[in-house]
């Protein structure tokens, strides 16, 4: 996982500009490294392990002190809650519906917070991206819904969260601005020259 560098962000820009001279929709991209801290799942799974580890070592050996036994378990913790908080490893701890609600909970809050809701004729597009969860997904306000459908969407993120996942975040950005911009411009072509929202990359 990477940001993207100056360059790739300012790619990702003229994509929006050059989709936006084709359709009368308002594109917002957003980009999140992850979705949530997760700082509960460490702790969560170093507590869980340390419960069951005086059982496990009283019967491996069942001589030794209640006292060795709190102190293994208490070491046992201490050493997991570290362990677990490298972010590779608190990232395959996560449950992937944990994963998924959370990285689809910041695309509403975003959509909400970068005033797609708001323009001129409710033409907002928001693509947003996690790219921790490898999570990736549309969402348009009614002014696009009433002439496009989720299942129209799917194929175009599909091929970006396969990107995501290989690393390609930047080329998966702009190959998907370009594949909208040309279902958009079938659906709901441009009108009149406007541009309500900025068409930079906002990065979280």
């Amino acid at each position: 996982m990477a940001l993207l560098t100056q360059e790739q962000q300012q790619q990702v820009a003229q994509a929006v500009t050059r989709a936006e001279q084709r359709t009368d929709a308002e594109i917002v991209t957003v980009l999140a490294p992850r979705a949530d801290d997760y700082s509960y799942i460490p702790l969560l799974w170093a507590s869980l392990i340390a419960l069951v580890v005086p059982a496990v070592l009283h019967i491996l050996n069942g001589g030794m002190a209640i006292y060795s036994l709190l102190m293994a378990q208490w070491a046992t913790f201490v050493f997991l809650s570290l362990i677990f908080r490298i972010p590779a490893i608190t990232t395959r701890l996560i449950p992937p519906r944990v994963r998924y609600w959370r990285a689809s909970n910041l695309a509403r809050r975003q959509f909400l917070e970068q005033k797609l809701h708001h323009t001129e004729g409710r033409t907002g597009v928001l693509i947003f991206v996690s790219e921790a969860e490898r999570y990736v997904e549309i969402l348009v306000d009614e002014g696009i819904s009433r002439h496009l459908d989720n299942s129209d969407w799917g194929t175009i993120v599909s091929d970006f969260t396969r990107r995501v996942a290989l690393g390609h975040t930047a080329e998966g950005f702009i190959t998907c601005i370009d594949a909208c911009a040309e279902l958009l411009e079938k659906h709901v072509p441009r009108t009149q020259p406007r541009n309500q929202l900025p068409n930079r990359l906002v990065l979280l």
